[in-house]
């Protein structure tokens, strides 16, 4: 296991301070703000802990509405909204000076029989194995971009990536706001169902906001771009293990208010749905 997924575990196992109190940690990159999926997973992590151990999470709905202090704390308050005979409802809200930064409500349900159908995989996709990772191109033009980008790339990360596409990290075409990216952890997650939801809820959000510049010849990266996510949507369809590949299929129908949408779909290596998700980003011009 890489010392990024490591790391990772470590920060989704939040401290008690009291009942529906908790308070999680952020690794220490260097980066300004803390990564929205990290405050969704440990949000969805102290949401689990006060639910009977026989329900799961099956959507989650949430806001960004500060960006948040890697060098503090975040305290994480649920709200136990409703227990019901088959559904539980939560509402966490994260805290950072005093102030909310973030929040989340989230409907965990029994496990139940029922009809079942969905939307099957994009065929004739090229395998992992057989693509370049993200990692591997940046580096082999590492020196011509921003040291911004350079430090991005160059950190080791418990998700690796592999684009179907490359040809949005190398032009500045407007390309169809479309993508398909095989991502997997570095590291096994253990098996806790739970822990595997949080770790899909960290994971979703990213990428997202790269597909809406896409239709722009843009990048997240652009100087004279203000980009971060709003809100976030996610729903849980099919447990899995995170042990392989997963297909990330993503498209952006709008852009428009200074804010990009994006859906999203993941799909286990065999090609079970296994989430999906939506959500909408500032995609504001400086000056």
């Amino acid at each position: 296991m890489s010392s990024a997924m490591q790391g990772l575990i470590s920060i989704l196992d939040l401290e008690t301070l009291e009942r529906n109190l908790f308070r999680g940690r952020s690794p220490q990159t260097g980066w300004q703000r803390v990564f929205g999926g990290q405050v969704i997973a440990q949000a969805l992590v102290a949401a689990h802990r006060t639910v009977d151990a026989d329900r799961h999470v099956h959507s989650l709905h949430c806001y960004f509405m500060r960006p948040g202090d890697p060098a503090v704390p975040i305290i994480y308050e649920v709200d136990r909204i409703r227990d019901g005979n088959s559904f539980t409802t939560r509402r966490v809200v994260a805290i950072q000076h005093g102030h909310a930064i973030f929040s989340l409500s989230a409907s965990f349900q029994i496990d139940e029989p029922g009809l079942e159908h969905q939307i099957e995989m994009p065929e004739d996709l090229p395998r992992p194995e057989t693509l370049t990772s993200a990692k591997e191109l940046i580096e082999s033009f590492i020196d011509s971009v921003p040291e911004s980008v350079r430090a991005y790339w160059e950190r080791e990360r418990p998700i690796e990536f592999k684009p179907v596409s490359l040809v949005h990290y190398t032009s500045r075409e407007k390309l169809p706001p479309k993508q398909h990216i095989w991502i997997r952890t570095t590291g096994q997650v253990p098996d806790n169902r739970p822990l595997q939801a949080a770790v899909l809820a960290y994971l979703s959000d990213m990428t997202l906001l790269d597909t809406s510049l896409f239709a722009h010849g843009r990048a997240v990266f652009d100087e004279d771009l203000q980009v971060a996510s709003l809100d976030h949507a996610m729903w849980f369809h099919r447990p899995n293990a995170l042990d392989d590949w997963l297909l990330y299929t993503q498209d952006s129908p709008n852009a428009s208010g200074a804010r990009g949408f994006t859906r999203g779909a993941i799909y286990a290596s065999d090609g079970t749905l296994v989430a999906s998700m939506a959500q909408e980003g500032l995609i504001r011009l400086r000056g």
